[in-house]
């Protein structure tokens, strides 16, 4: 199973979520490309939403999960007690889409921005797809 998580290359709270899922996904489930990059234009294209789109995209099985429901997906898959937030599933999306919305908005503003995309260490070169 194909399980791919387009992130913001430039914002520095996606960084750190990439390196955060990376360390706690040792068996390499997620592979990873940057919205901004032609895979993840490509991929946006396919799957039908804008390539403006602001949002964490997870990519499972052909189909893509945006906002909160991609942060939970991710995190019912990563090792140890990561998947707890399962639990938030019982609030509805447009709930939990809502803060997830404020965060995004702010996300530059509260956490910074780089000037390009993160470039992966060697070891985790091949989880990223570009």
């Amino acid at each position: 199973m194909e399980r791919i998580i387009l992130f913001d290359g430039e914002c520095n709270l996606c960084d750190s979520s990439v390196q955060f899922i990376i360390k706690r996904d040792p068996v390499g489930k997620f592979k990873f490309a940057s919205l901004q990059s032609a895979i993840g234009q490509e991929l946006l294209k396919k799957h039908g939403h804008k390539t403006t789109i602001s949002s964490f995209v997870l990519i499972e099985n052909g189909k893509a999960y945006v906002k909160s429901g991609a942060a939970i997906r991710i995190s019912k898959q990563l090792y140890g007690l990561w998947k707890v937030p399962t639990v938030f599933l019982v609030i509805p999306p447009f709930i939990r889409d809502n803060l997830y919305d404020v965060i995004a908005k702010n996300r530059y503003k509260w956490f910074g921005k780089k000037d390009s995309c993160l470039l992966p260490t060697p070891e985790w070169k091949d989880r990223f797809l570009e």
